[in-house]
């Protein structure tokens, strides 16, 4: 194994620290701003706020109607993630684990998904919801999300379904049990880091999404975050002030949802670096 001597050792983590101070510097900025007018934002904006005060946080909760469109991206993130997940890992495991004809068409067909942006199809994939009648309704956007991100997610979990012995799967026949049996109790609680890795980064996806919601979604009523965020861009001016307070509000979601999977997550990439 290559092992670093410490003046390397120091050398690196010198460079990671500096490379985190980088990207978080952008977030504590805009953590800050949340609580600055949007004088001070523009007169002092690497500073602290003179004042510390939580009324950037209430007049965009409420001029925005963040409480009907926060409510709006959770129903669709969390339907969007259970369907993910489970279309997803259930392709991956007949994948994996049998073998039939034209398996490596489906493999192929897959990894198409990867390469090819669901964006550039957005007009056919318009002209279905219409005629399904699922334009302007969360339920359609949701079923837009579960079908463009489960390439990415069958093909990670295919490689965690393959380094899961199959003796373990033999045994629980020889008991018994049968596919999804084997499916659900066996491999699933196994792969718990990768579900993690692709929950996340799912998750992250269909939050901070502004394409599909824009395209989809035409009723005030249904927007979610990232719509209602462009409340505070006016005609002639932007509301700096509260855009900031609306964007630190959208972020907790995914810092908590993050802190909640972080253990799984790393496991995920580190198992994952390790084969």
């Amino acid at each position: 194994m290559f092992r670093l001597n410490r003046a390397q050792a120091v050398l690196v983590m010198a460079v990671l620290v500096l490379w985190a101070l980088m990207n978080l510097f952008p977030i504590l900025v805009m953590l800050v701003s949340g609580f600055k007018s949007t004088v001070e934002i523009f007169t002092n904006p690497f500073g602290l706020p003179a004042k510390w005060t939580m009324i950037n946080y209430v007049t965009a909760w409420n001029k925005a109607n963040f409480a009907l469109y926060f409510r709006n991206s959770v129903l669709v993130s969390a339907f969007s993630i259970a369907g993910i997940v489970l279309v997803s890992s259930m392709a991956a495991y007949i994948l994996a684990r049998y073998e039939f004809p034209g398996k490596r068409a489906v493999y192929l067909y897959i990894l198409a998904g990867l390469v090819l942006p669901a964006r550039l199809a957005v007009i056919p994939i318009f002209l279905l919801m219409r005629d399904l009648r699922l334009i302007n309704s969360l339920a359609g956007l949701i079923v837009v999300y579960v079908a463009t991100n489960i390439s990415f997610s069958a093909f990670l979990l295919i490689n965690f379904f393959r380094s899961i012995p199959m003796d373990l799967e033999d045994s629980a026949r020889i008991d018994g049990a049968g596919s999804f049996r084997i499916y659900r109790q066996i491999n699933l609680p196994l792969l718990r880091p990768a579900l993690a890795t692709v929950t996340i980064f799912n998750f992250i996806n269909v939050w901070n999404d502004f394409f599909f919601p824009l395209i989809f979604l035409n009723a005030k009523d249904k927007r979610t975050i990232p719509l209602g965020i462009q409340t505070f861009f006016g005609e002639f001016a932007i509301q700096w002030d509260l855009l900031f307070a609306g964007l630190n509000i959208a972020i907790i979601p995914v810092i908590i949802f993050f802190l909640m999977l972080s253990r799984q997550f790393i496991a995920g990439l580190t198992e994952g670096a390790i084969r």
